[in-house]
């Protein structure tokens, strides 16, 4: 598995702290993030690709600090955002997947054979001529996940993957990520998501408060929840 690892990161935005002093490494398979809205795990796992950088401190992938080579960790770390249409860049649902891949030096038919073969993993070959707006919210993600695995990065990170999805949609996304053999990092409110993972943080106020099994964690969180006035 990749080795992520965080040396004292901070971050701060206007003068406001939103990570302090975070030190881990992760290399377990499946990882998953949980914690209350506005503790920082968006901005954590954003770090990871280079959507974000660091005020303070460094985060490697496999040694490479991503802020110095974030172009080359991009191509190693996939990045599925929780409202897919963020991510549709291209007029059909072929085309959205294929797009990445024409940074790569690929001959066509090598970009054929990945795209036609994510579209059939997924079940969106018939689709493979729509609109991707016209698709089901399940599928839109499915898009997503598609266009992340058509690159076949080493690191796929999921930044709330379920959040709009109805519960059949939501379990057909659970399911497909748990049949990924790449590492996989899931920031998610739904705590069944993770139940099952390798390891699993809580970030809280800015740090990370609990770190170790599933069973552990999601305990944890949840006592501090019910601590917590609504």
């Amino acid at each position: 598995m990749p080795q992520i690892d965080f040396r004292n990161v901070s971050v701060t935005f206007d003068e406001t702290t939103v990570l302090k002093d975070i030190s881990l490494s992760l290399n377990e398979q499946r990882i998953g993030i949980i914690g209350a809205n506005g503790g920082g795990k968006s901005t954590l796992v954003r770090l990871i690709n280079g959507l974000g950088e660091p005020s303070r401190g460094e985060v490697l992938v496999d040694n490479v600090d991503v802020a110095k080579r974030g172009k080359e960790i991009r191509r190693q770390v996939g990045f599925v955002f929780s409202d897919a249409e963020n991510q549709i860049v291209m007029p059909h649902v072929r085309d959205d997947v294929e797009f990445s891949l024409r940074r790569l030096k690929l001959s066509r038919k090598e970009r054929t054979a990945r795209v036609d073969a994510v579209l059939e993993r997924f079940g969106l070959t018939p689709l493979a001529e729509q609109s991707p707006h016209t698709l089901s919210g399940g599928q839109k993600q499915l898009l997503a996940l598609a266009a992340v695995l058509v690159m076949e990065p080493t690191v796929i990170i999921a930044d709330e993957p379920t959040t709009l999805l109805d519960l059949r949609n939501r379990d057909r996304i659970r399911r497909e990520f748990a049949q990924l053999e790449q590492q996989l990092i899931v920031v998610t409110h739904d705590l069944d998501f993770v139940s099952d993972f390798d390891r699993v943080l809580c970030i809280d106020n800015h740090h990370v408060v609990a770190d170790g099994s599933p069973d552990k964690v999601i305990s944890f969180y949840t006592e501090l929840m019910k601590s917590r006035p609504l």
